[in-house]
């Protein structure tokens, strides 16, 4: 038996020479007297003969067995960090990329809603009745029919403050025109659009101008029929260059539940300002109906047949320009009896 003197562990396999637990050499344990057992005692030692002399071998080697411990991993010095090179060069040549390639892009989207200005501008857009209308004011034909004759006593008589056009001869602007037909009959101004667009023509000379102003006509639709969008009579048009039409209408729907509307054309745009309002004093059929428009510096007042309908401001600040029509789709009308007086 063999013991640990630093555990006191004990191990029965005297082959063993160190503790298996912390490697301190064992030493032999000795057994438990035994009180019966008999004592032998080895035979006297002859004292007249030295003992031998033990050899000592220093090349023999000392073994101690102890538990296997790994080494420590080996040290390697930490390598200084290489400084990243800098990519700043090519986050500005990046930038200077994207903001050249928006500004290419900024430059085909001013090109393009330039040229959709341009084409606006002798085409205005309408958003009435939810349905896109086009319309050809054909103005640049609107001064050259029979201008010198404005003062004519058999189309039309003038004085500082009122004129008054019968349409008994032709003054105005008439023809075949992309968007509708103009024309003079039966001493009235014809007038008729093409499919799904609206036709607007404006006065021949600045003597139809409305500022404060009293404005009459006479409209009526030749065969009874209704436009989609309306017609009737115009007051401060003007058509600017690159912002198209600007003007205010008032609009009459002759049905047999008649009704009417008051409009804005402002930068080629039409916009209902008061929505289609019912109206008994609207008369329906082939009826002819007197539009008329009272104008007090920025105020607008609306009469049919004499009786008045509403009134709006001149927010748009138009306040002066021509008289002028208004007709939609296909349907034939027709103008006459057109009076611009002013106190």
């Amino acid at each position: 038996m063999k013991r640990c003197p630093s555990c006191n562990r004990t191990y029965a396999d005297l082959s063993l020479n160190f503790c298996l637990e912390d490697g301190t050499p064992l030493v032999a344990d000795a057994p438990a007297a035994d009180p019966n057992v008999t004592l032998r005692y080895p035979p006297a030692r002859d004292t007249s003969e030295p003992p031998p002399t033990e050899l000592y071998n220093a090349d023999s080697p000392i073994v101690n067995q102890v538990r296997a411990v790994p080494p420590p991993p080996s040290w390697t010095p930490a390598q200084p960090q290489q400084p990243k090179k800098s990519n700043a060069v090519w986050w500005i040549l990046g930038g200077v990329l994207v903001v050249g390639i928006a500004g290419v892009g900024l430059i085909v989207v001013l090109v393009v809603l330039a040229s959709i200005g341009a084409q606006m501008e002798t085409s205005g857009t309408s958003n009435s009745n939810n349905r896109t209308l086009t319309s050809n004011s054909n103005l640049e034909n609107s001064n050259s029919a029979n201008v010198s004759n404005s003062n004519s006593s058999n189309t039309s008589t003038s004085t500082e403050n009122s004129i008054s056009d019968d349409f008994s001869e032709p003054k105005w602007g008439a023809g075949n025109y992309r968007f509708g037909d103009i024309w003079y009959a039966d001493d009235e101004y014809h007038m008729r659009s093409k499919k799904e667009t609206y036709l607007v023509m404006y006065a021949p000379s600045d003597a139809y101008q409305t500022e404060d102003a009293t404005v009459k006509v006479t409209a009526r639709s030749v065969d009874g029929t209704v436009p989609s969008a309306g017609f009737g009579l115009i007051v401060h048009g003007q058509q600017i260059r690159n912002k198209g039409l600007q003007d205010y209408a008032l609009l009459i729907y002759p049905a047999d539940e008649p009704y009417y509307e008051i409009i804005t054309h402002r930068d080629g745009n039409q916009v209902a300002l008061v929505p289609r309002t019912p109206s008994s004093v609207i008369r329906s059929g082939t009826n002819p109906n007197q539009l008329e428009v009272r104008i007090n510096g920025s105020t607008l007042s609306f009469y049919i047949n004499g009786q008045y309908l509403t009134r709006i401001t001149d927010s748009a600040n138009f306040r002066s320009g021509l008289a002028g029509f208004y007709t939609s789709d296909t349907v034939e009308v027709a103008f006459d009896d057109l009076e611009i007086t002013r106190e």
